[in-house]
């Protein structure tokens, strides 16, 4: 079989056309939407798609509240057996409560999913234990954590969206090993949707939203000696961190910097300052809630490294600068899922 040059570059255009419009599909279409949200001439702005933020409109909906119960009768702790965490409220709260957590993180498992239903006051199911710690997660990060939540508060919905296990969470990184290649190259160098498909290192939680390593760029230092520990090694990491956080909340690097001085604290916005609450926040569920329930979970939990699920930033906003779109679901669960009142 033979073939013209004719043939040959016909071929070609077609694969051509075909390569760019594969990329074309990847792309999100115009027209874009520009918001300024700085000062004129600083780049400080943030694009947006419609058609993103319709998407994200409807997967941030949140369910209907629950009708009111009655803060009359017995309390929970004593109309049922071992209540440890919601005993203060009354029976038609506690099943109230119960009823919504069902519907917020297992709707097609129903109780089953945490409870034995022969003894409901059975603790041998993982999942139960594991739900107990995350009720107390969630009241100390609205009583707590004000400074980053504010008043909006965050609920088990918030994360789960019906999911008993949620979408976004990590594990620690094994590394990648390249293709025809018998070393791992760092950890990096190979995208990562972690990262926002960066070739950064893929891996910036386990040192800073479980360790406390510092998240610095550049140094305020002439010589490396003179500040220990800004490498460029680490500096990648704070990239790799900040390109998970630009992705996870749907903005760009201007919405918490000023593009002028990026290190800047007196020139930045003040979400700056709520996501510096914000990562110490994670550092402190991850250290305390998360990563020690390593034991309690099977081994079919467990990261590939054997830790514990963990959050970052995108477990909560999911896309969106506020989780939900900044819509309260506290409001309407404030005795469930606040710290009981002495």
């Amino acid at each position: 079989m033979s073939f013209s040059i004719k043939d040959v570059t016909r071929k070609g255009l077609l694969l051509g056309v075909f390569l760019a419009a594969g990329l074309v599909a990847g792309c999100e279409q115009p027209p874009q939407e520009s918001t300024q949200n700085g000062y004129r001439g600083t780049g400080m702005s943030q694009i947006r798609s419609p058609e993103k933020i319709e998407r994200l409109l409807v997967a941030n909906a949140i369910p209907e509240a629950q009708p009111p119960a009655d803060a009359s009768g017995d309390l929970a702790s004593k109309a049922y057996q071992n209540v440890q965490v919601l005993g203060h409220l009354s029976e038609g709260q506690f099943l109230r409560v119960m009823t919504a957590i069902t519907e917020w993180v297992a709707p097609e498992q129903g109780c089953g999913y945490c409870h034995n239903l022969e003894n409901l006051a059975d603790d041998s199911m993982y999942t139960k234990k594991v739900a107990r710690r995350m009720l107390q997660m969630t009241t100390h990060i609205n009583e707590d954590w004000k400074a980053h939540v504010g008043a909006t508060g965050v609920t088990c919905y918030t994360c789960h969206r019906g999911n008993p296990v949620p979408e976004n969470i990590w594990f620690k990184d094994p590394g990648h090993v390249a293709r025809g290649s018998a070393a791992d190259p760092g950890g990096q160098n190979y995208p990562a949707l972690s990262t926002a498909r960066s070739s950064l290192p893929r891996d910036p939680f386990s040192a800073m939203l479980l360790g406390n390593t510092e998240i610095r760029v550049a140094s305020a230092q002439s010589l490396p000696t003179d500040a220990p520990g800004m490498t460029i090694q680490s500096t990648e990491m704070t990239y790799a961190l900040m390109m998970h956080m630009s992705n996870g909340l749907g903005v760009n690097c201007t919405f918490c910097h000023n593009s002028r001085s990026f290190a800047s604290w007196e020139e930045s916005t003040p979400q700056r300052v709520t996501a510096w609450h914000g990562i110490r926040m994670a550092r402190d569920i991850n250290k305390e809630y998360l990563d020690p329930l390593k034991p309690v979970y099977p081994a079919h939990r467990l990261g590939p490294e054997g830790d514990a699920a963990k959050a970052n930033c995108a477990t909560c906003h999911q896309g969106v600068n506020k989780p939900l779109n900044g819509v309260s679901m506290l409001k309407d669960y404030l005795v469930e899922l606040g710290r009981p009142k002495k």
